[in-house]
C-alpha cells in the first residue's frame, strides 16, 4: 500500500482522496505501481488548478460573461466533486465557491453600471428631444435643419432603452424633426410664391422705368422714379436668376434718365454762374451809391442798376439769398433817406410836432411848479409821486424836441 498527504492507494489498487468529509475513493489502478497511481492523480489534480486558475484570471481581466463564467464553474465543481484527482480538493471548492462570489459581484457591478448608462442615456435622450422639440419651432432654417441632422446623430450612439422607453422617445425626437421639415417646406413655398410675385411687380415697374428713360419733364419724372424705387424695394426679392436681370434693366433706365439730366444741369449751372458773378457786379455797384448823399441821384442810379439786374437770369439757388440780400440792403438805406426827407419837408408834420411839443413843455412847467408847492408845504409823498410823472413828461418831450430837430434838418 502506498499513500501520501492527500491519497492513498490500498492493496487491491483502489486510489482515495483524503477530504474534510472522510476519503473518497477516486478510482481503481492495476496498470503499475501504487507510486505512479498516486502521481497519475496527482497530475489530475494539478490540471484543475491549473484551469481554475486560468478561470479566475479570465473572470478578472475579461469582460467574460456571468453567464458563461458560472457555466464554466459548474463544470469544475462536478469535476472536482466527482473525486477523480489528488489533491486538497477542498481549497479547490473554497476558491470556486470565491470565484462565484466574484462572478456575482460582477454581475451586480455591471447590472448597476447598465442602469447608470441607461439612466444617463435616457437623460440624454430626453435632452435631445427637448431641444429638437424647442428647434421645432425655430425659423433659423439653416442653422436648424443642421443642429436637427447632427441631434439624429447622437442619438444613434447613444445605447438603446427599454424597448417602450426607447420608442417613446423616438417617436416625439422624429415628430420634431417632421414638424420642423414641414414648416420649413411651407415657408420655402410661400417665399417661392412671394418671390414669383416681386418678380412680377419688378417686371411691371422695369416697363415703366424703361418708358420713362427718354424723359425731358425733369421734375416729375425724377419724382416718379423715386416712388418707382420705393415700390421696388418694398416689393421684396424675386427668385435669384431673375432679381439681378431686373434690377440691371431698371437701374439701367435710372442710368440713361438721369444721365441726360445731369448733362442739361450741368449746362445750366454753368450759365447760372456766370448769371451770379455779373449780379454780385451790380450789387458791388448798388453798394457805392452809399451813404446816401444825394437821393435823387441815389434813387435814379439804383433803378438803373436794378433794371439790368432783372435783365440777368436765374443764379444758383444757395447763392441766392446772399446776393439778393446786397441789393435789398441798397434799397432799404435809400427808402429810409427818402423817408427822412418827408418827414423833413411835410408842414402838416411839422405843426403837429411843433404843438405836441408845446404842450409837453407846458405839461412840464406845470408839474416843476407842483412838485415845488408841494415842498414848500413839506408834502413829499405827493413831490415824490409829481417826480415820478414829471420824468416820464420829460422824457417824451426830448423824444418830440427831437424830431422837431429833424425837421429843421
Amino acid at each position: 500500500m502506498s499513500s501520501d498527504p492527500w491519497g492513498r492507494v490500498d492493496e487491491t489498487g483502489t486510489v482515495y482522496v483524503r477530504t474534510a468529509d472522510g476519503e473518497k475513493v477516486v478510482g481503481s489502478w492495476q496498470a503499475g505501481s501504487p507510486e505512479e497511481a498516486l502521481a497519475y492523480f496527482e497530475r489530475k489534480y494539478e490540471g484543475l488548478v491549473v484551469e481554475i486558475g486560468l478561470l479566475e484570471k479570465r473572470v478578472k481581466t475579461t469582460d467574460l460573461s456571468s453567464k458563461d463564467a458560472l457555466t464554466a464553474i459548474e463544470h469544475l465543481r462536478e469535476q472536482v466533486d466527482a473525486h477523480h484527482a489528488v489533491g486538497d480538493l477542498d481549497a479547490l471548492r473554497i476558491r470556486l465557491d470565491k470565484l462565484v462570489e466574484l462572478v456575482e459581484k460582477r454581475r451586480e457591478e455591471r447590472k448597476a453600471q447598465r442602469a447608470r448608462q441607461s439612466d444617463e442615456a435616457r437623460k440624454a435622450k430626453e435632452a435631445l428631444v427637448a431641444e429638437a422639440e424647442e428647434l421645432a419651432q425655430s425659423e433659423q432654417w439653416r442653422v436648424a435643419g443642421e443642429r436637427l441632422r447632427s441631434l439624429v446623430d447622437t442619438w444613434k450612439g447613444l445605447p438603446r432603452l427599454d424597448r417602450k422607453s426607447d420608442d417613446e422617445l423616438w417617436h416625439r425626437f422624429s415628430h420634431a424633426r417632421s414638424a420642423f421639415s414641414k414648416r420649413r417646406k411651407q415657408h420655402f413655398a410661400q417665399l417661392d410664391a412671394q418671390r414669383e410675385q416681386a418678380r412680377q411687380i419688378k417686371e411691371r415697374l422695369v416697363a415703366e422705368a424703361e418708358s420713362l428713360s427718354d424723359s425731358t419733364d425733369w421734375g416729375p419724372t425724377a419724382a416718379r422714379y423715386r416712388e418707382l424705387m420705393a415700390e421696388w424695394k418694398a416689393a421684396g426679392r424675386a427668385q435669384r436668376e431673375h432679381e439681378d436681370d431686373l434690377w440691371n434693366r431698371f437701374r439701367g433706365a435710372q442710368d440713361v434718365f438721369f444721365g441726360a439730366r445731369s448733362a442739361v444741369f450741368a449746362e445750366r449751372d454753368a450759365e447760372q454762374a456766370e448769371n451770379l458773378k455779373l449780379k454780385e457786379e451790380l450789387a458791388g455797384e448798388a453798394e457805392k451809391l452809399l451813404p446816401v448823399t444825394d437821393l435823387k441821384a441815389a434813387r435814379a442810379g439804383f433803378r438803373s442798376i436794378n433794371e439790368r439786374w432783372e435783365a440777368i437770369g436765374h443764379v444758383p439757388r444757395d447763392a441766392r439769398p446772399k446776393v439778393e440780400g446786397r441789393m435789398h440792403a441798397v434799397e432799404r438805406a435809400i427808402q429810409e433817406a427818402e423817408e427822412t426827407e418827408w418827414r423833413r419837408t411835410n408842414p402838416e408834420a411839422l405843426a403837429r410836432a411843433e404843438g405836441l411839443t408845446g404842450q409837453l413843455q407846458a405839461a412840464v412847467d406845470k408839474l416843476q411848479g407842483q412838485i415845488e408847492q408841494a415842498r414848500s408845504q413839506g408834502n413829499t409823498a405827493r413831490a415824490d409821486k409829481l417826480e415820478k410823472e414829471l420824468q416820464g413828461r420829460q422824457a417824451l418831450l426830448d423824444q418830440a424836441l427831437k424830431g422837431l430837430q429833424e425837421f429843421g434838418g
